[in-house]
Order: C-alpha cells, then structure tokens, then sequence
C-alpha cells in the first residue's frame, strides 16, 4: 500500500477535543512535526477532520 506525508501547519490550540484526539492519534504533537502512515481509508477519514490543521507533504 502506499504511503502518505502528514504535516502538522496550524496550530491545535482552539480546536475542539475530539480534532486533538485525532491529531494525537495520527502522531502530530507539535506543529511542523511530519509523520509516515500507510493510505488507508482510516487514516484518509481522520487527515479529512483536521483538514484545515494539516496539509499532505509529497
């Protein structure tokens, strides 16, 4: 499967718990932190909540 570059561009204070949740559980604590994770509709679903929070880094 392939993967896919996660990038953390704007800040987590302000957003609602349940878009903190999901960017703990995609692995972005800090901004500008960038994560691997394989493309799977799971991880599709949640890059979709936190839409304005993070950007895909080719």
């Amino acid at each position: 499967m392939a993967t896919i570059k996660i990038k953390q561009v704007k800040s987590r204070i302000g957003a609602p718990a349940d878009q903190k949740r999901t960017l703990d559980a995609l692995g972005l604590h800090k901004l500008n932190r960038v994560v691997e994770h394989e493309e799977t509709p799971s991880i599709l679903g949640m890059i979709e909540k936190v839409k304005h929070l993070v950007a895909i880094v080719k």
